[in-house]
């Protein structure tokens, strides 16, 4: 049987509720499942590079379109899961205490990129996250940004999803 993507169904109470609280409710759902299913780390990194890819795709989608503040959101969300996929293979402590807390809080995500770039020595991490998260706060939540203002910030998103790919082929490949 194919696999295939599915719909899931939340009540919008739930919805409402989360987003009250500045919780994601896909993030909430997509760690608990990874949680549950204990993949290993390679199937791990694969999931969250799967959904940055996607995500980027997404927003490039929307960049068309001319809609800027859901594109905001899908190139956040690929640093998000780009920066979750480094943080697992290199297991920073950023990482364990996500597993713990059984979810990502952005602050959590600012300190692993801080860490990866040091880790790394690579600055354009730190770049990367701090572009994404202002689109996140100035493009989607406060709609602040047209498409003009966020297109150049894709390149660095494409270069953080490339990198990301890149380290950990080199890194799962020992």
């Amino acid at each position: 049987m194919a696999e295939k993507d599915f719909t899931l169904t939340i009540p919008s109470r739930l919805v409402k509720r989360a987003r009250e609280l500045g919780i994601d409710v896909v993030s909430v759902i997509l760690d608990a499942l990874v949680k549950e299913l204990r993949l290993d780390p390679k199937d791990e990194a694969e999931v969250y590079l799967e959904l940055a890819e996607r995500y980027l795709e997404e927003a490039k989608e929307y960049i068309v379109k001319g809609d800027p503040v859901q594109a905001s959101e899908k190139m956040y969300k690929a640093v998000e899961e780009s920066l979750k996929a480094l943080a697992l293979i290199y297991r920073t402590p950023e990482y364990e205490k996500a597993l713990r807390e059984g979810r990502w809080w952005t602050q959590l995500l600012g300190k692993t990129a801080r860490r990866l770039s040091k880790i790394l020595g690579e600055p354009r991490i730190i770049d990367t996250w701090s572009r994404a998260y202002d689109v996140h706060v100035w493009g989607f939540h406060e709609a602040k940004y047209s498409v003009d203002d966020i297109r150049e910030d894709l390149e660095c998103i494409e270069w953080l999803l490339e990198y990301t790919k890149r380290r950990i082929r080199e890194v799962l490949k020992h």
